[in-house]
């Protein structure tokens, strides 16, 4: 428990410190979907997150070398996920993974507050751009199925003989700013993931592979209308083979 208290700054490594974490989300899951979101940006030796009490809401991500930890802090700050803006830093030390083998891991109480202001203003910028929408429509994802809340203009969008289901979904109303791995992120904890597919040329649409039909039906009925941002529920169908 030993703090260092006023440092100035700690120094990069290849080990990213994340809290703010949705405390609801089971360990196994968290792990899985942290490790499916920070993937793109290097190869990650260990994805480390804790039941404890002290450590609910946190996590630490390993990469194998310090430049894709760096750009992982740099483009995943404020990101929403599971709700909640992430907010990372990196670690305080390089041995996370040895102390957690060998017993001795240190639980980081409180962490410094005073992040350099510009990191603090970042943050703020992406929570806002990004966190305002993923919203607790969220929670619902694993009840009944939802009403699907079409937006005025979606309807038109609906394809007028509805493919037959299969195993691919086709996602539309997207806002401009998704990307694979956003969408990657809520429709992986769904048995049965494959992949996304985003077209460059057409923003606002994606198809998204499931092993089977089961599985994407699965996944269509939990994440039908979910708001990415409050303006777009997206809208799920089958896609057309």
């Amino acid at each position: 428990m030993s703090e260092v208290n006023a440092t100035p700054e700690i120094s990069q490594n290849n080990t990213i410190y994340i809290n703010n974490l949705n405390e609801k989300i089971k360990i196994d899951e968290l792990k899985k979907s942290l490790n499916a979101v920070f993937t793109q940006f290097g190869k990650i030796l260990e994805v480390l997150a804790f039941k404890t009490l002290k450590h609910k809401g946190q996590a630490w991500v390993v990469f194998e070398d310090v430049s894709s930890a760096s750009n992982a802090l740099r483009q995943m700050q404020g990101f929403p996920f599971y709700d909640k803006p992430m907010r990372i830093q990196y670690a305080k030390t390089k041995s996370d993974v040895i102390a957690k083998a060998d017993g001795t891991f240190v639980p980081r109480e409180k962490r410094k507050r005073h992040d350099d202001k510009g990191k603090k203003r970042k943050d703020q910028h992406d929570a806002n751009l990004a966190g305002m929408g993923l919203n607790p429509a969220y929670s619902g994802a694993y009840g009944a199925t939802p009403t699907i809340p079409y937006p005025g203009g979606a309807k038109s969008m609906v394809p007028e003989a509805p493919a037959p289901p299969n195993n691919i979904l086709f996602i539309q109303n997207l806002p401009n700013e998704s990307t694979p791995m956003m969408l990657q992120m809520l429709f992986l904890q769904y048995p049965g993931f494959k992949e996304v597919r985003m077209v460059e040329t057409k923003p606002g649409i994606a198809f998204v592979e499931y092993g089977d039909e089961m599985q994407s039906t699965v996944a269509m009925q939990a994440l039908q209308g979910f708001k990415i941002t409050p303006q777009n529920p997206m809208l799920i169908t089958y896609a057309k083979k």
